[in-house]
């Protein structure tokens, strides 16, 4: 009997998956913390015999190359990609038997990159499954926008086509295990639901409901800005990542803390929202463990820019510095545990107000004679849809670049659910201004009293 489980990162939007007959095990998909795996492995007493790739990951640094060297494990790539280690190159249609019961069928399926693979896992005696990476997700497919703007067009229409020759040689009974989907920015759209099978999907995926010209159209109209690291993601596991140091970075006293926020470094605190907000150092960036750390931190920081980070416990240091080796930020500066009172070192500490949207609503009734200004930091697609009414809008990724668009006075910053206001509202903080973060959902603003309008965002040519 196969059992397949689950490895979910979802503060990054993905899933790994490891299935095994009970002796022997595959995996698909593994992140960069790869002691996830092995302690699944080791919890079922199998034995990873091979490790699968779909495709040359843009949004996380994999743990396939050392994984595969930890467990001596067949490392499966297509065979067309170009990559600077040994491993087994696989094509369409081969088929990898790692137990008479794990029988894996290769199938290319390009759309998300040009040399995408799904793999069919097809058990004697039971329901086929089908691993898709990011080509068919739940409800949605993969993104076909990461290889540039030339290859978009191309891209979507191949994921078309691969949806469907997954339908058309799969059962419909056939589950499918998708990489991408749950939250990630290598999606459209979010997954919905955590289960489905190749039948389902095409009742109800728009890549299977809509003609091919209109699921191209509305794929490339669904597409918004991504992370900056997805640049670095893919050329870095071509190299091949190594296994993470997971370590204790050095610990950082006050003096050395208020020396490193003097010379402009990042020095990030990861406890949540409402504890930043009620007090911290002065000039520290707040990117809450509650959140996607990683994804908004990596989009926003130099690439290899000194980090330090600081948390209440060494606890909430270690699950910072795991989401980060993730993407490939290798190893913080230093860290600082406690709380802010001493990492300040005696000196005052800084705060600002968290409202919801009602108080911003009571905020512009009672200043009817002067300006409140609104920062919307959502993303473009997100503001087109709905926006309130005199907010100005500056994406949370260009957020230091257009600090200067700002007016003077205080501004109330708000995004969809509260995250993405509070680093902005870090941003806006270390920089001098007066600030209200919103810690509200968005779809309370118009119960709140707030006037809303929309736009139409623009369409690219299919």
């Amino acid at each position: 009997m196969i059992e397949i489980i689950v490895i979910d990162t979802p503060t990054l939007g993905d899933r790994s998956y490891l299935a095994h007959d009970g002796t022997a095990a595959v995996v698909i998909d593994p992140q960069r913390d790869i002691d996830r795996v092995l302690g699944v492995a080791d919890s079922r007493g199998v034995r990873i015999t091979h490790v699968f790739e779909t495709h040359v990951h843009n949004d996380y640094m994999t743990g396939g190359l050392a994984l595969a060297r930890e467990t001596g494990a067949a490392y499966h790539v297509n065979a067309a990609d170009h990559v600077a280690f040994d491993r087994v190159g696989i094509r369409d249609g081969d088929v990898i038997e790692a137990s008479p019961a794990l029988r894996v069928r290769v199938l290319a399926t390009p759309g998300h990159t040009f040399t995408h693979l799904s793999y069919a896992l097809e058990p004697p005696g039971q329901p086929a499954a089908v691993f898709t990476g990011g080509s068919l997700l739940y409800g949605s497919t993969g993104r076909p926008d990461l290889l540039g703007a030339t290859h978009t067009v191309a891209l979507a229409r191949a994921q078309y086509a691969s949806a469907h020759r997954l339908a058309a040689e799969l059962p419909g009974q056939a589950a499918v295990y998708p990489t991408h989907g749950f939250g990630s920015f290598c999606s459209v759209t979010e997954a919905k639901g955590d289960a489905s099978t190749i039948g389902r999907e095409s009742r109800s995926n728009p890549v299977f409901t809509l003609s091919e010209q209109e699921y191209v159209e509305t794929l490339l109209a669904g597409l918004d800005a991504y992370p900056a690291y997805f640049a670095r993601m893919g050329p870095a596991n071509a190299v091949g990542p190594a296994e993470p140091d997971l370590s204790p970075p050095r610990r950082a006293a006050a003096a050395e803390l208020r020396r490193r926020i003097g010379a402009g470094e990042w020095v990030v605190d990861v406890r949540t929202r409402t504890a930043f907000a009620a007090g911290h150092v002065a000039g520290t960036l707040n990117f809450g463990l509650d959140g996607s750390l990683a994804s908004h931190l990596g989009w926003l920081i130099p690439w290899h820019a000194p980090l330090t980070l600081l948390g209440e416990t060494s606890g909430q240091v270690a699950e910072a510095q795991r989401e980060l080796v993730r993407i490939g930020i290798e190893r913080p500066a230093a860290a600082a545990t406690g709380g802010p009172a001493e990492w300040a070192g005696g000196r005052p500490l800084r705060s600002f107000r968290v409202a919801d949207f009602a108080a911003l609503a009571a905020a512009r009734s009672v200043r009817r004679q002067r300006s409140v200004t609104v920062l919307d930091v959502r993303r473009d697609l997100e503001w087109a849809q709905s926006h309130i009414d005199g907010a100005i809008h500056i994406p949370l990724h260009q957020l230091r670049a257009r600090l200067h668009e700002l007016p003077d006075g205080e501004a109330w910053v708000h995004c969809h659910s509260g995250y993405r206001a509070s680093i902005a509202a870090s941003i806006l903080d270390a920089a001098g201004h007066a600030v209200v973060a919103v810690d509200d959902g968005y779809d309370r603003a118009a119960t709140a009293g707030l006037p809303l309008i929309s736009g139409t965002p623009d369409v690219p040519a299919a």
